[in-house]
């Protein structure tokens, strides 16, 4: 039998969970807009990448969304840590480029419970920490009529089991809906 999504998502308040694959990001918007909240995304500034918050804008009000950017990961992690803790913000994610350790995941994690907010690390593939919640592998699915159709894989779930999913945004309902994979 199959596990539900819904079970797993919107993510476990209180937790901090990691995302990874080419998907995370959208994986993240939607994360938010189902949790309905407003998000602190923390990034290192070194990245030439930038975060537009209007690009987002399908999933969530940019408005809600604060960008902070730190120095370096050490830095970022102890500006994560001090928002998760607060709680001020119900919704916190950050962009890793290196291993979070088991000490740091253990800390947010204590953060997030005391502050009851929300966690998210988008990482690198191939790159987790045990202390997380859940983690999950998130990659684009081509369909030439709808570029929101992803495919979501829980590979780490401290709670529960493992599952896979075919999902899409549906902007209308601002609701991710469960889709049937091809093979079935």
């Amino acid at each position: 039998m199959k596990p539900d999504l819904f079970s797993h998502f919107p993510l476990r308040q209180s937790r901090v969970h990691e995302a990874c694959g080419a998907g995370a990001i959208s994986f993240a918007a939607m994360a938010v807009a189902r949790a309905e909240s407003s998000i602190l995304w923390i990034r290192e500034a070194w990245r030439p990448e930038v975060l537009y918050p209007v690009g987002l804008s399908g999933f969530i009000d940019p408005a809600k969304l604060l960008v902070a950017q730190a120095k370096d990961q050490i830095d970022g992690l102890a500006v994560m840590e001090e928002a998760l803790r607060d709680g001020a913000v119900p919704f916190v994610c950050i962009e890793l480029g290196e291993p979070l350790s088991l000490t740091a995941g253990r800390r947010l994690q204590l953060a997030a419970k005391a502050g009851k907010t929300t966690g998210l690390c988008l990482i690198p593939e191939g790159m987790g920490s045990n202390a997380v919640e859940t983690r999950w592998h998130c990659t684009p699915v081509f369909d030439a009529d709808d570029s929101t159709l992803q495919r979501w894989e829980i590979t780490k779930n401290k709670s529960g089991t493992l599952g896979v999913w075919h999902v899409r945004w549906n902007a209308a309902s601002r609701r991710v809906h469960v889709v049937p994979s091809v093979s079935e």
